[in-house]
């Protein structure tokens, strides 16, 4: 005897981001995270990795015109909700996702991948530069410190210049900034991440989220999959910073169930919180 078909219509987001061989962080994350907040997660690969939990030993970007191509038929026929990018390797991606994302009906989150938290930079001089435009069109960025530090080109090393900095960005026409304090005093028991919301006339409202700080290295795909929960959050229609909060919450447990996996320190665990 047959069974009736019984289909499920989740919320749809995307992903404009790296492959992750190693399976941790980039499309591989973000997907995970995704699926776990009841999103159905859609990609757009703009770069393969040879890369494990020790390091990254080769990026092969994609062209342009391929990413293009593949953000073409993912929004054509899925129609996604929001929309969020990574790692876009070079300047010529980051510019032809800008030109995508800026006519985008809905809202857009950058995690401007530059930096991997073995230390690798993963970005040429020329593709960092090129992230003025796409700052500009995000609905919210989510930078580390290290990445912030880049960004507005100077020392972010405390929640002050974590403030300054998240200010910077929405000055220069994002919605909200979300600057990431995990990298900030290591010896701390509590991580504050700062993030600025764009207010009524100049002054932006600011909110600090303090989480206790959780003792371990594993934290290879914890921006990937920040960025992606908040993603997949706007995408079932939360408040911006409903979603940003909920899911800098939710980091704590990916980070302390992470997966122990490799020789190197492991990656976070995108499926620790049911979030759907």
């Amino acid at each position: 005897m047959s069974r009736s078909y019984d289909p499920v219509s989740p919320p749809v987001a995307a992903t404009i981001a790296g492959s992750d061989s190693g399976g941790g962080a980039g499309i591989q994350a973000d997907l995970k995270t995704m699926t776990t907040h009841g999103v159905f997660g859609t990609s757009v690969v703009t770069a393969t990795t040879a890369q494990n939990t020790r390091g990254v030993h080769d990026v092969v970007p994609l062209s342009a015109e391929h990413v293009t191509a593949q953000y073409d038929a993912v929004v054509d026929d899925l129609a996604p909700a929001a929309v969020k990018t990574g790692m876009l390797a070079t300047r010529e991606i980051v510019e032809a996702v800008t030109r995508k994302v800026r006519t985008f009906d809905g809202p857009v989150v950058v995690d401007p991948v530059m930096v991997a938290a073995t230390g690798d930079r993963l970005l040429s001089a020329g593709a960092e530069a090129a992230y003025d435009e796409l700052i500009a069109a995000a609905t919210l960025v989510t930078p580390n410190a290290d990445e912030a530090a880049i960004l507005v080109d100077g020392p972010v090393e405390t929640p002050v210049d974590a403030e300054r900095a998240g200010r910077e960005l929405v000055e220069r026409g994002a919605d909200a900034a979300l600057v990431k304090g995990g990298h900030l005093d290591a010896d701390a028991g509590t991580v504050t991440d700062t993030l600025v919301m764009a207010g009524e006339g100049d002054d932006p409202r600011v909110r600090r989220i303090e989480n206790s700080r959780i003792d371990a290295d594993a934290t290879h795909g914890s921006g990937c999959t920040l960025s992606s929960a908040i993603a997949a959050r706007l995408a079932r229609g939360e408040s911006l910073e409903g979603a940003a909060v909920a899911a800098v919450d939710d980091m704590g447990e990916a980070i302390r169930r992470g997966y122990d996996v490799g020789g190197g320190p492991g990656a976070v665990n995108p499926t620790a919180t049911d979030a759907r």
